[in-house]
């Protein structure tokens, strides 16, 4: 046993001097373009992924403190034994609790600054089809880099192959790392805490994909729109996203770039009259730019 770990030791030195020779740095300094635009591409999907909703608790403590000689000056309240913060809502009957699972969307919107107006659907819009792209971004990044990777490893000596996993290699050759988990949508949770402090239940509401989806359908259907626009707008969903990229060939239209191009091309959808000057989710209004046009449009027309 103490041989396997010397020799894997042994190893590991001589492959951290490998990745200290002049050959290693060459091939570091030739694949430095594609190193660099798998950075940037990852900095753009993480920049997606910060994401405020603007929905905060309406929870409002009364903070008593403790009458009696035993526990004076000490506070004698939920928040004892709770953090409760801008995103939690407390909840100390039970009945009210068991109505957030059987209604979550209108007990959210009831317990937590929801405006239900179209500014609130535009920004849930958006954020559905930045959150959309950052999946689909997810997988092509590592798909490029594992592709970039595979082709270096073969240059490598047997040893490094050996002892040097994907990712170690893809620190020395200068990738960052690539967040794959879903810990970016936004959650919010109810908690339900009887009188005497005790936390009988607790509940996440997490804005993932589906969750999403399922808000915007809830407020197209309470906000009043005038007859014609409530007819021509959509749903950004995973089948609209695809039906214009069909529509306009898997093409960026305005650098003319294609998967065809670029097989790891990350397109994104972009609404040409963005929504914050009044456009909508409409076919019409939609079009094709890969994440590097989209990202230096921003919210220009």
């Amino acid at each position: 046993m103490v041989t396997i770990w010397l020799t894997i030791l042994i190893y590991l030195f001589l492959s951290e001097l490998y990745f200290r020779t002049r050959g290693f740095k060459a091939i570091k300094r030739e694949i430095e373009v594609y190193t660099k635009e798998c950075n940037e591409l990852n900095d753009h999907i993480e920049d997606m992924k910060s994401v405020d909703l603007g929905f905060r608790s309406k929870y409002k403590s009364n903070l008593n403190y403790s009458k009696s000689k035993k526990g004076k000056g000490k506070k004698n309240h939920l928040e004892d034994l709770i953090n409760c913060d801008s995103r939690t809502y407390i909840l100390g009957d039970k009945r009210r609790f068991r109505k957030v699972f059987d209604d979550t969307i209108s007990s959210f919107c009831e317990f937590f600054t929801v405006e239900i107006n179209k500014e609130t659907l535009e920004k849930l819009e958006k954020t559905l089809n930045d959150f959309l792209a950052v999946e689909e971004g997810k997988k092509l990044l590592e798909r490029q880099r594992d592709e970039i990777i595979k082709k270096i490893r073969k240059e490598l000596p047997y040893f490094i192959r050996r002892f040097t996993g994907i990712q170690r290699l893809s620190r020395k050759l200068g990738f960052k790392d690539i967040d794959l988990k879903d810990s970016y949508f936004p959650t919010y949770t109810f908690r339900c805490i009887s009188k005497y402090g005790k936390i009988t239940g607790a509940f996440d509401v997490v804005f993932d994909l589906k969750e999403l989806e399922e808000f915007i359908k809830y407020l197209l259907q309470k906000i009043k729109f005038k007859k014609s626009v409530a007819g021509q707008r959509a749903l950004m969903t995973p089948k609209l996203r695809e039906k214009i990229k069909e529509r306009d060939g898997y093409t960026c239209q305005i650098c003319g770039l294609s998967n065809k191009d670029e097989p790891n091309l990350l397109l994104e959808i972009d609404h040409i009259i963005p929504l914050s000057k009044g456009g909508m989710t409409t076919e019409g209004n939609l079009q094709i730019l890969c994440w590097r046009c989209n990202r230096s449009k921003g919210a220009k027309i």
